[in-house]
């Protein structure tokens, strides 16, 4: 049997005249695309309870945690910065109950985006909640005006790293984000990093955990590297 992928979910919290004014549970096609052509089976995990997170962690191989909303700062204990965006409480339990039923089951998890912030929370460490207003001038362009299917600019690898093994020392990545990893979670690695010294990749040193802050899930048309990443998962996940 193929393995099987489960993909946190996200939700419309505004209602749009697209759905008549209900709410919707979704994620990006993308991440469906990526888990078919890697030859599993993908699992869509609506947001839902603790209790719910683990009983889909019981049904998969391993687990992607996507992107979406800014996490809410009290999850590190700090108060709201100005350019804070909208925060989803209940997704924020859920995608931490996600992760810790991962880690206890041992199966191979894959973060992009937030899901690398989630990352960084779940293993204590912070956030800056907004890049441009708390680092200035000096960081590069990390929520695109291009293309998410264009790269844009250069990240460095760790050699001695798992993500390594995937990318190579260097590569060219899409940047959509506002908020990145300020203090690193105890149990981390930092295993990439882009020319202004934001955090684009973590591992975990006691599980088998890898999360990066671009998104190969829209480049996937283009890019072999992130086709790779959903090969990779699919590899792990069968050799779990």
């Amino acid at each position: 049997m193929k393995p099987v992928i489960g993909i946190s979910g996200n939700q419309l919290l505004k209602a749009i005249s697209a759905f008549e004014g209900t709410s919707v549970s979704y994620t990006p096609q993308n991440f469906v695309n990526g888990v078919q052509q890697a030859g599993a089976a993908p699992l869509i995990l609506p947001v839902g309870s603790e209790e719910a997170a683990r009983t889909y962690v019981g049904l998969i191989d391993a687990l992607i945690l996507t992107g979406g909303h800014d996490v809410n700062p009290m999850r590190y204990n700090e108060s709201p910065h100005k350019r804070l965006q909208a925060i989803f409480p209940q997704r924020d339990t859920f995608d931490l109950a996600l992760l810790d039923a991962a880690i206890k089951k041992g199966i191979p998890v894959l973060g992009v985006c937030r899901g690398m912030q989630i990352v960084n929370v779940y293993y204590g460490g912070s956030l800056y909640q907004d890049i441009d207003s708390q680092l200035g001038d000096q960081v590069l362009q990390h929520i695109q005006k291009s293309s998410f299917d264009i790269p844009i600019h250069k990240i460095s690898v760790e050699k001695e790293s798992y993500l390594h093994q995937i990318t190579g020392k260097e590569m060219m990545v899409n940047s959509f984000h506002h908020q990145a990893i300020k203090v690193v979670g105890k149990g981390l690695n930092v295993v990439a990093k882009s020319p202004d010294g934001i955090i684009e990749a973590v591992e975990a040193k006691d599980a088998d955990v890898l999360a990066i802050q671009w998104h190969p899930e829209t480049m996937l048309q283009n890019d072999q590297v992130s086709k790779n990443f959903f090969i990779d998962l699919v590899k792990r996940a069968q050799n779990n």
